[in-house]
């Protein structure tokens, strides 16, 4: 299958090396034509995954109409600007979300959102514990593919994986989304913790009481246990949350030494997508009545509605109840 990734940020990049890592040629969708002029003239992208020597077989462009011949299409742009970016792809291919987040104003998992701006379009979720810069370096990884259509999972799972790089298929892609969204906010409580200089134990309860709002957001959006608990849900919860590789954790991390989100923020040209789901995801849990207290947490530090003493002391004087 010719393959073709739409955003040149890291992960996207990261994936255009994965997928011509056996010399087959693989076009690379950029929005910033420095990053298509460094691409092809030089094989690297500085900009977003340095000091990476990138596969002569990639090829960047500016233009979507430059992706026509593509079998398949993994799409890798921030979670926001989703929708207007499928709008543009080309009408039928294969899409592969790789992007984390959720809506915000509808509320829509990406895979909804893309369902609606591209209703002819197949549409298979790509997530896990992957940061690009591993993926890149052909370090082993393994992730979650998961897609409603049997037979279009398995051609596309072919044309994906690798020695290093095994994607397990499932057909809940509901599930697989709802991990990779959630976990991102979560990542950004743990980054909270390190910086505060609360401990490991504290990381870990915040993991382990994550997963639970995780759980019962999951469930409640038609997700099912086994994938929360997989690859896409707990696996890459784990890694998010253990490493400043990972743009949320150092976002919280930030937050824990005592900056506020807005400055953090505008001082970063790559997306801590956990900043932008963190209130879709505390509002579409409210309306579906479940409780996420850390995610309630995340959002008032966010919000810079609470100082962190007083939003660490509100977390721990919950009511004790059966775990």
């Amino acid at each position: 299958m010719r393959a073709g990734v739409i955003g040149a940020g890291a992960w996207g990049t990261a994936l255009a090396q994965l997928l011509a890592s056996d010399g087959q040629q693989v076009m690379l969708w950029a929005l910033e034509a420095d990053v298509v002029d460094a691409i092809n003239a030089s094989h690297q992208n500085p900009l977003y995954l340095a000091n990476i020597p990138l596969s002569p077989s990639i090829h960047a462009t500016g233009s979507m109409s430059d992706l026509s011949a593509c079998e398949m299409l993994l799409v890798v742009s921030p979670a926001q600007h989703l929708r207007a970016v499928v709008a543009q792809a080309p009408t039928g291919v294969p899409l592969v979300l790789c992007s984390k987040g959720i809506e915000a104003g509808s509320s829509l998992l990406m895979s909804e959102v893309a369902a609606q701006a591209q209703p002819e379009s197949p549409i298979a979720v790509l997530s896990g514990p992957t940061f690009a810069h591993e993926v890149a370096k052909g370090l082993p990884t393994a992730v979650t593919l998961a897609c409603e259509d049997k037979a279009l999972g398995q051609r596309l799972a072919a044309r994906i994986a690798r020695p290093s790089f095994r994607p397990y298929l499932s057909d809940d892609v509901i599930g697989a989304e709802i991990g990779g969204a959630v976990k991102n906010v979560l990542a950004i409580a743990c980054g909270v913790a390190e910086g505060a200089g609360l401990g490991l134990n504290a990381r870990a309860a915040l993991i382990s009481r994550g997963f639970a709002e995780m759980t019962r957001f999951g469930l409640a959006r038609g997700a099912r246990a086994e994938t929360l608990g997989g690859l896409s849900g707990l696996g890459d919860l784990v890694l998010t949350c253990s490493s400043t590789n990972s743009r949320n954790f150092s976002l919280g991390k930030g937050l824990g030494e005592g900056a506020h989100a807005a400055e953090l923020l505008s001082n970063r040209r790559t997306v801590a997508e956990g900043a932008h789901t963190a209130p879709v995801l505390r509002d579409a849990a409210r309306a579906a009545g479940v409780e996420m207290p850390v995610v309630e947490a995340v959002c008032a530090l966010l919000a810079d509605a609470a100082p962190l003493a007083d939003v660490i002391d509100a977390l721990l004087a919950r009511p004790l109840r059966p775990e």
